[in-house]
């Protein structure tokens, strides 16, 4: 039998955690010992429950995941940690990585990759996921990928308005392209359902209805 991993969640979303231990309790060798809703809830519990593992969102009341996880770095704590956030930009995920963070995933990484990335840390490895391997690729090579110049650009002039995540932005490209949720899924490697849930965000904070005006208002604040 496998050795069991023992993992601390911390989310500010009573529903968030249950949906992840629900998750994770499918496999047999993870076990979810502790909850936090916030950063100082986390290190206490760390302190309490001694996890293998530490699983913390970012953007929490208190204390946010990162500067939980740069503390839990400094106090020389052996647990892993591995961020899981919404939050695609490049100033999170090299906070998070400075932070002494050993992995990042996004909440729409798929379960296979999400059971993948507890293993390889729980192991000593380090894993980030493909969307964020890319930025810190660029970054290293002193460069940022496309819809990241995009994003600074529009912050710099003031026009994105929407606060839209990278992932949005390439998304609403594609769709005022002209592809589907189907072809967006299989061109990104994500399922169509992520798809449809990125779509569905960018629409709603653009406060659009249909593809008309969304590429009005696209065009209006020279998101494309």
């Amino acid at each position: 039998m496998s050795e069991i991993t023992r993992i601390v969640l911390a989310d500010d979303h009573a529903l968030v955690r249950d949906g992840i231990r629900s998750l994770l309790e499918t496999e047999s060798d993870l076990q979810v010992i502790g909850e936090a809703s916030n950063g100082k809830e986390a290190i206490d519990l760390v302190g309490e429950v001694n996890p293998d593992i530490l699983i913390i969102d970012i953007r929490m009341p208190v204390m946010n995941g990162i500067d939980a996880v740069a503390e839990l770095t400094q106090s020389k704590s052996s647990v892993k940690t591995i961020i899981l956030s919404m939050h695609d930009s490049e100033e999170y995920i090299l906070k998070s990585i400075s932070s002494g963070a050993n992995g990042y995933l996004l909440k729409d990484t798929d379960k296979s990759e999400f059971i993948k990335a507890i293993h390889t840390v729980r192991e000593g490895g380090k894993y980030f996921s493909g969307d964020i391997s890319n930025v810190l690729v660029n970054n290293l090579l002193g460069g940022k990928n496309e819809i990241v110049k995009k994003e600074e650009t529009l912050k710099k002039t003031g026009e994105n308005v929407f606060d839209l995540t990278n992932k949005e932005l390439k998304v609403l490209e594609l769709v005022l392209s002209g592809l589907t949720n189907q072809q967006i899924s299989e061109k990104l490697q994500n399922s169509k359902r992520t798809i449809e849930t990125h779509r569905f965000n960018l629409m709603r904070k653009m406060d659009v209805k249909n593809l008309i005006d969304l590429s009005k208002k696209s065009q209006k604040y020279n998101l494309i």
